[in-house]
């Protein structure tokens, strides 16, 4: 009995792999703004790669007729007034329902025939999010000929690493899939190009099940400019990532505020007290005000921690819960 329910199990989970392949129950994101040279491949390629999928571009602005384009070119065109990448990607999240949702860059930089691949470990589910790597076979090192950008996205690596504990192989990449729990359940605050790094972090922090598919990498072709800027979005990113990991994990920020406020603290206190306890006078007034100061704010900064910890936990238990309400209710469709 045990064998026979085995088989059936695995046969459900194959034709749901396959079903996903061809597209079924899938919408495909193509986040827009002026992309005219190359958005109708993009188009038509996801088109061939998942013909039974339905390919949706949000135009956020374009000047170049880009959702025109796109129109003639069989995708369902829908436009985000709000200027930046992630006001762009919060709209189709709120706004489209699917089984399966893949969102790649209208810049023909993502091969469509990776697709399948991104999509199988949802429909198989062992995943809830799949990440198109371009760095790991070595693709982006070849193609990408902006050398800040490769460093950006190695610092932004490491980052996550030192405080999450988990090693993306590619954190910047704009080709992902999720699952309809995924991205019904994530709440998109950034406004720009630090939308990758919020997802990414997201995943990570609520320990939503990661895989990285690795994907071959082109660069943009002839005419098309990229819109992310390295060092002003590159700072953006930056400050997203401390800001998330404030707002996710306050205990340890938090703490090692504390710790570092401490520290000097001592720094300056130290010689105020050894020149105490040797002559039973304080001279160095200032430095022992600072030092008190300084030790006090650390106080602080710990008791704020533990309870914003708390509260963080509390909106995690909440968090669970509305992700169970979606399930259920995938599980009634």
């Amino acid at each position: 009995m045990t064998d026979i329910a085995t088989v059936s199990n695995a046969e459900a989970t194959a034709a749901a792999v396959d079903a996903a392949r061809r597209g079924e129950g899938v919408a495909v994101l193509v986040p827009c703004y002026n992309e005219a040279p190359t958005i109708a491949k993009v188009v038509s390629d996801f088109r061939a790669a998942l013909p039974e999928a339905t390919i949706y571009v949000y135009d956020n602005n374009s000047t170049d007729g880009t959702a025109d384009i796109a129109a003639a070119a069989g995708a369902v065109v829908r436009r985000e007034s709000r200027q930046g990448k992630g006001n762009v990607v919060r709209s189709m999240f709120r706004d489209i329902d699917a089984e399966y949702y893949l969102m790649v860059d209208g810049d023909d930089t993502y091969p469509a025939e990776a697709a399948g691949d991104l999509l199988a470990p949802l429909a198989a589910d062992a995943a809830d999010m799949t990440v198109g790597d371009r760095i790991s076979n070595g693709a982006y090192g070849k193609e990408n000929e902006r050398p800040f950008h490769n460093f950006g996205n190695n610092l932004v690596r490491r980052l996550i690493r030192v405080i999450y504990g988990y090693a993306f192989e590619d954190v910047m990449t704009g080709y992902r899939a999720f699952t309809r729990a995924f991205v019904k359940t994530m709440p998109v605050m950034s406004g720009g190009f630090q939308i990758e790094t919020e997802i990414s972090i997201w995943a990570v922090d609520r320990r939503w099940r990661v895989a990285d598919v690795p994907i071959d990498y082109r660069d943009r072709p002839e005419g098309s400019e990229s819109k992310l800027s390295t060092f002003s979005d590159g700072m953006l990113v930056l400050a997203a990532i401390a800001s998330l990991f404030r707002d996710y994990r306050p205990m340890a920020f938090f703490g090692w505020l504390g710790l570092a406020l401490a520290v000097v603290g001592l720094c300056f206190g130290l010689p105020v007290v050894a020149e105490y306890l040797g002559t039973g006078y304080v001279a160095k007034l200032p430095s022992a005000v600072l030092a008190v100061a300084l030790m006090i704010v650390a106080a602080l900064s710990w008791t704020a921690g533990l309870i914003l910890d708390t509260v963080a936990k509390s909106h995690r238990r909440q968090w669970e819960m509305s992700v169970y309400r979606v399930m259920e209710a995938d599980a009634e469709r």
